[in-house]
């Protein structure tokens, strides 16, 4: 089901795939695994990250320190920004088309809503908690998202 005015460029089994990231070198790979399944079917990227709100003493002391003409760019969504700024830089260098998705909030929730939104058939997450004894238990994001989705999950070995 495609939403009205929503064309896809490809006609692979995947049209849209959603991929969270918090920068990790875990999320960092299940970025580039997603990249590479978008690039192999045409599918368009959304690209999600959460963020927690800033406490206000962190955001006063922190603006204090820039310059006013930038003032702008410090706030809850800072980190994020630059961490899916990255990711979209390159999915955009493979010929991917990419767009962010910053929210706050849960990562799960998050990633679930966004799926939502853009009408996901695939959603990509790192098996991040998953070694050891644990290895029986997903981590909370993957098992949130696996337990919910709209769509198809693909979990990828990350660690």
């Amino acid at each position: 089901m495609v939403a009205d005015g929503d064309e896809t460029k490809g006609d692979g089994l995947f049209k849209r795939i959603v991929v969270g990231t918090d920068g990790s070198d875990t999320a960092t790979e299940a970025v580039r695994q997603a990249i590479e399944l978008a690039q192999m079917s045409g599918a368009k990227l959304g690209l999600v990250a959460a963020f927690e709100p800033v406490p206000q003493s962190r955001l006063r002391e922190e603006g204090g320190e820039v310059p006013g003409d930038v003032q702008y760019a410090v706030g809850p969504r800072e980190d994020v920004n630059v961490t899916l700024d990255g990711a979209v830089g390159k999915a955009k260098q493979e010929g991917v088309e990419a767009q962010p998705f910053p929210r706050q909030g849960d990562p799960a929730d998050a990633i679930l809503d966004v799926a939502e939104e853009i009408n996901a058939d695939l959603i990509v997450v790192g098996n991040k908690g998953m070694t050891g004894t644990k290895r029986f238990l997903l981590g909370s994001v993957p098992n949130k998202v696996s337990h919910h989705a709209p769509c198809a999950v693909l979990i990828i070995r990350t660690t």
